[in-house]
């Protein structure tokens, strides 16, 4: 009886410390769905900018992308339209929310993975900064360094 209860009582402190914080569940049932990317536009810096986001495609090929968050299992997928600048096509992502605490903002994480779930690139993955997120629109904020000076990358999603 006693090992029982041992047993029990250590499957309960493994099921509580890996368990997700309360922010980030909610976060991950609001980010639940499929999402528009409306805009991406640059901040904290002047002039224009045009770059590779994500190692994938430039950034007025992802305006208008649909991005697929499935919270049950963690997974999802960003689709870019075809066009003579763009490869189009799904991207399949592992994502997750990291909640930081809280001095620092709440972080979409996610990396590429195969129509089979399998890792693509090593474990090479994204972090942007949750800016906004509520049931009809996010705004994700990446920070990056061009010649030196911080620019900040923002991405404007509503929710389909």
């Amino acid at each position: 009886m006693k090992k029982i209860v041992v047993l029990f009582g250590i499957v309960g402190l493994l099921m509580t410390s890996c368990s997700v914080s309360k922010v980030a569940r909610e976060k991950r049932n609001l980010l639940s769905g499929t999402w528009i990317l409306e805009d991406v536009s640059y901040e904290n810096n002047t002039g224009n900018f045009s770059s590779i986001l994500f190692n994938d495609a430039k950034d007025i090929c992802f305006e208008g992308s649909n991005w697929f968050f499935r919270d049950n299992n963690s997974t999802g997928r960003y689709t870019i339209a075809p066009s003579t600048l763009c490869n189009g096509g799904d991207r399949y992502i592992r994502w997750s929310v990291v909640d930081r605490d809280e001095n620092y903002t709440s972080q979409l994480q996610f990396k590429f993975i195969d129509a089979k779930n399998k890792d693509i690139d090593g474990g090479l993955g994204y972090r942007l900064n949750i800016d906004t997120l509520t049931p009809t629109e996010m705004i994700l904020k990446s920070n990056n360094q061009v010649d030196g000076e911080q620019v900040t990358i923002v991405y404007q999603f509503t929710k389909k």
